[in-house]
This record gives C-alpha cells, structure tokens and sequence, in this order.
C-alpha cells in the first residue's frame, strides 16, 4: 500500500496567501483496479491561475490545484506500463491513482538533453498560452510592434521569443532589473522595470509610434497606460490579471470604451483550453523550437515537496524568472 502526501486547502485565501492556508495531510490509496495507474510526481508547476481558480473552484478540505510531470510506477493498463512519463492535473499530491483518460503521456521520444520539467513550462501549458495567445488573439504579423507585460515569466519569456520568431519588435517590461537583463538576453529589443520609471514615459521610449499587440498577464492599472498607446486596429490577448487576483477590495479604473472606439480596438480575453483539439500541434512546434535553440527556456526551481506552499507564494511575489517549478 502506497501512502500519499498531498497538501490541501486549509482555509480560503483572504488577500495574499500565507502558510496558514495550507496544511499537509498523508492518506493510503487503494489497491489498483484493471485499467488504473499509479503514478508518482516528479516535478510540479506552480502557476498565478491557480491563486483565481481556487478562489473560485475550491473549498476548504479540497487538494490543492495544479499539474505535474508524474512516472508510472505501477500499472494495470497496457496503454500505460511502468517508466512512461505523463503531466497529469492531479494537485499538489506526491503519489495518485489513475485510469489513464485524465493524463497526457509525455512525447516517447523526449529529448534527454532537456529536463521532463518543461512540459509544465515552455513545452506546456505557459508555452501554449504564448503560442496560440499571439497567433489566434493577437493574430500578429511580421514587422508588427508587440508589447508584453509579466514579461520575465513563463508565459510572457516564451511569448516575446515566439514573437521575435515571426519577425516582430517585441517589447517586455518586468519588476526588477535582473528581469530586465534576461529578457534582453533572450532577444527582447525593449525591456524596463516598470517600478522604477513613469510608465507612460518608459512606454513612449521604447515605441514612439505605439503598439499593434499587446499580450496582457498583468491587467490593472497598467493596462489602462497601454490602452492610450495603442494603435489603431491594434489587438489586446487577455492571458492574466496578477494584479488583481489578491485584492481584498476591487480596484477601480479607467473605462476602456474611449480608446477601444476611437481606435477601433480588439480585446479579447481567453484561455489556453479553447485550442485543446490543437495541443499536440503547438507542443510538437514549441519542442522543435527548443532544440533548435530559438526559443530559450529558463526554471526557477524549488527543491523539495514540503515547499509547496512557499514555491506557490514566492511566484505569487514575482521571485522567479521564467517557470517556476518544484523538484520533488
């Protein structure tokens, strides 16, 4: 009998988390059925969707949400022997059970140069957000001036990449200046730490003309900046709002309506699950793009299972650059 870690929801969230909000619990999980797996993680990914969606999906006693790069480690199902590796969406539990319709085994021939935790990043979840946020939302085009806010982190690194592929000026803002060296390391022709400047100002500089593009993760008062700065006929991909997701009390700002008539703007808020039907044809190209060292993938990786919670928070806060992960 395996008996399994899993961290839960103690208590829903009141602003930012804190460590009281969650607790660890052990449980046994039964004997396999035909046709289930066990499976044991390897990697987790924590991600700023997770602080929303519990809000609004779970309750107190539930298992903390999120996905995993998990190895088979006992199998009653052919379609899934022992040593295959699949992502799962299982929560934050160390050990689960399985009858194979809620995983995706992992592409069988894997680069072994590359850590299976990109599956949770560039080559996952983050990595389809940039790509069909900036292809079907954005719809850019070569020559094109994309903007991208949350720029250093998973979704937002793969982004500006993707774009600098399809020949567009990209730029990136992040909230520190080590951010700021990175994105231009990996290609960004523009980057600033919007806390150190006037946003308005900063934004002038790096596009004087405008922006055609601008691929959302922040919402809030910065966008509400972006809004005047657009271009005409411009597009805005709705992917994230982590300025918003721990305020106790709303915020209020500026109307949109204005600028998005005068400009004659497209907004649009989405997300990744929309393109399911297409998932394997943007991680066959994500991955392609990988080992052809166009698209640059950086982890901050936090080792141990009993750091879950502080893995989450510290992403939360802005501490990692590109995906954050945990390394069980």
């Amino acid at each position: 009998m395996v008996r399994a870690k899993t961290w839960i929801l103690k208590k829903q969230f009141e602003g930012f988390p804190t460590i009281d909000n969650f607790e660890l619990r052990e449980v046994d999980l039964p004997a396999l059925k035909n046709g289930e797996v066990l499976l044991e993680s390897v990697f987790f990914s924590v991600d700023p969707y997770m602080r929303v969606y519990t809000q609004l999906y779970k309750k107190a006693g539930d298992t903390m949400m999120g996905s995993q790069v998990a190895k088979v480690v006992e199998s009653k199902n052919t379609a899934y022997p022992v040593g295959v590796f699949a992502v799962a969406k299982s929560g934050w539990t160390s050990h689960f059970i399985s009858d194979g319709k809620d995983i995706f085994l992992m592409f069988p021939n894997w680069p072994e140069k590359l850590p299976r935790s990109l599956a949770l990043g560039t080559v996952g979840m983050p990595g389809l957000t940039a790509y069909f946020g900036l292809s079907e939302i954005c719809r850019i085009k070569p020559g094109e001036i994309v903007l991208i806010n949350g720029a250093a982190g998973a979704v937002g690194t793969a982004a500006g990449q993707i774009a600098k592929i399809h020949g567009c000026k990209v730029v990136g803002c992040a909230g520190s200046d080590d951010k700021v060296a990175y994105l231009k390391s990996i290609g960004f022709d523009e980057a600033f730490n919007y806390k150190t400047v006037s946003l308005k100002e900063a934004l002038k500089k790096a596009s004087p003309d405008g922006y055609d593009c601008y691929f959302d993760n922040v919402g809030g008062e910065f966008s509400s900046v972006v809004l005047e700065q657009m271009r005409p006929f411009g597009r805005i991909a709705v992917c994230g709002a982590i300025s918003l997701y721990n305020d106790v009390v709303p915020q209020k700002g500026p109307y949109v309506q204005t600028h998005m008539i005068l400009k004659q703007l497209c907004m649009e808020g989405f997300v990744v699950s929309r393109w399911e039907n297409r998932r394997e044809e943007g991680l066959k190209q994500l991955l392609k793009w990988v080992e052809e060292g166009k698209l640059k993938c950086h982890e901050h990786v936090t080792k141990g299972f009993e750091n879950m919670p502080a893995a989450f928070m510290g992403m939360l806060k802005g501490d990692n650059i590109g995906k954050a992960v945990v390394k069980v």
